[in-house]
């Protein structure tokens, strides 16, 4: 009989009409018999047929649950290829870690626990989120005070909140020559004037930023010590000194990024080297997924209030239900698990990398999720960027990072953390391949 498959094909219509969505239980076998008026074991084919088409999951002991839509088709590496391999953004979903987070919101499926976390929260969280917190974000030689912690919604929010705390409409701001293009645009909207500063190997120079502050004031200064993004390096102990140094002696407050800092940091951060010049921000969504976002503030103590007032005023806070979660994956072991893993997983890539672009000019922290790629002659960042989209690969040119009218260097960004990683491989080598060449071997421009 092929009347199972047109109920199967009913309740599927539901699934993708979304009146049934992802994770909702479907009745138990013999109700829906008796539902559709037919026997239980055409009910059973009825459910078989919907694990079949992937729609489904049978568990044991607990039913039968809806399942989320599978990944999309592996996208082709070969010209004209639609289909994208994503080396733009710095997603990174480790497979088996869905069932870590799972394990870990069982406890609020509990009515209390869920009302608690269901409430508002202000800039300061809880109590148990700013010590669990704090000790997640200590490195040797650097431990967070629990009462200087604060929470904003994700990582950027926590930026803007430290821009808008320190640096008023029109005043400057100053930031690596290079730097993350979400910050130049919040810092643009804020009305910050943007100051470049010189930046090497080693990442800031120390003597750039004090003659940037004797040329005009500067309020704050942006700064990634740690896995820069784009450059990928890491400031080596005697350059933060030098840094930490120029802040105290200037007065300047510096905004410290450490979202990448998690997949390597041995160093004390720069707080631990001016503590009452340093804020650091840092967020959840790079040590577990996109999708779980809330942003931390480690702020001086002596102005812990007015960033708490940025983040009040700017309605950057975080919500209760993402604080109450982090909180328990925090104090559980799941963050700490995930940090090794996806140091593990970006070892790896750069393994990859270090393979299929040998001979090239790349560098990067040994754990990153990013390198920085010094295009060989005669190609362009733009032009390459053009040639590798039509092979269904997107990277960044220099261009995005830049801050000034200067020129950008002739060099593109590549994240690596997105695509599977025979799949980065097989970019890799096109990548490789198509830079070899020459800009007419991609047909006309």
């Amino acid at each position: 009989m092929d009347d199972y498959r047109a109920l199967a094909d009913r309740v599927a219509a539901e699934i993708g009409s979304g009146r049934l969505r992802p994770g909702d239980r479907l009745p138990p076998q013999r109700r829906f018999a008796r539902g559709y008026g037919i026997a239980n074991s055409t009910a059973a084919r009825v459910y078989r047929e919907l694990v079949r088409r992937g729609l489904v999951v049978g568990e044991v002991g607990r039913g039968t649950f809806v399942r989320s839509a599978g990944p999309a088709p592996e996208p082709a590496l070969a010209e004209p290829g639609a289909a994208r391999v994503d080396l733009e953004l710095t997603i990174s979903v480790l497979p088996e870690q869905s069932a870590l987070l799972g394990k870990g919101l069982g406890r609020m499926l509990r009515p209390d626990v869920l009302d608690a976390a269901l409430r508002p929260v202000g800039a300061a969280g809880t109590t148990a989120a700013r010590e669990a917190t704090a000790a997640a974000l200590a490195r040797p030689g650097w431990v967070p005070a629990p009462p200087d912690v604060l929470f904003a919604g994700n990582g950027r929010q926590a930026i803007a909140a430290a821009l808008a705390a320190l640096v008023p409409p029109g005043a400057r701001l100053a930031v690596e020559s290079l730097t993350y293009p979400v910050t130049r645009a919040l810092a643009t909207r804020l009305g910050c004037a943007l100051v470049p500063v010189e930046t090497d190997e080693s990442g800031l120079v120390p003597e750039a930023l004090a003659r940037a502050h004797h040329a005009a004031p500067l309020r704050a200064v942006y700064l990634q010590p740690t896995l820069h993004n784009p450059l990928g390096c890491t400031m080596p102990p005697a350059r933060r000194a030098a840094l930490a140094e120029v802040l105290r002696e200037h007065g300047i407050h510096a905004i410290e990024d450490r979202v990448y800092a998690f997949l390597g940091d041995t160093q004390p951060p720069l707080a631990s080297l001016a503590p009452e010049h340093t804020v650091v921000v840092d967020s959840l969504s790079k040590r577990l997924a996109p999708g779980l976002t809330l942003g931390f503030l480690v702020s001086p103590s002596g102005i812990v209030e007015r960033i708490a007032t940025a983040l009040r005023s700017g309605a950057l806070t975080a919500s209760g239900f993402a604080l109450d979660a982090a909180t328990g994956w925090l104090t559980d072991g799941t963050v700490a698990t995930m940090e090794r893993a996806k140091r593990v997983d970006a070892a790896a890539r750069q393994g990859l990398v270090a393979e299929k672009l040998a001979g090239f000019a790349v560098r990067s922290g040994q754990n990153s999720y990013h390198c920085w790629w010094e295009l060989p002659r005669p190609w362009r960042a733009e032009t390459f960027v053009g040639a590798v989209a039509r092979r269904g690969i997107a990277v960044t040119p220099a261009a995005a990072f830049a801050v000034g009218a200067g020129q950008a260097p002739n060099a593109v960004r590549l994240a690596l953390s997105a695509p599977p990683l025979p799949t980065l491989a097989g970019a890799l080598e096109v990548l490789a391949t198509l830079a070899r060449g020459v800009p007419d071997d991609s047909g006309p421009e």
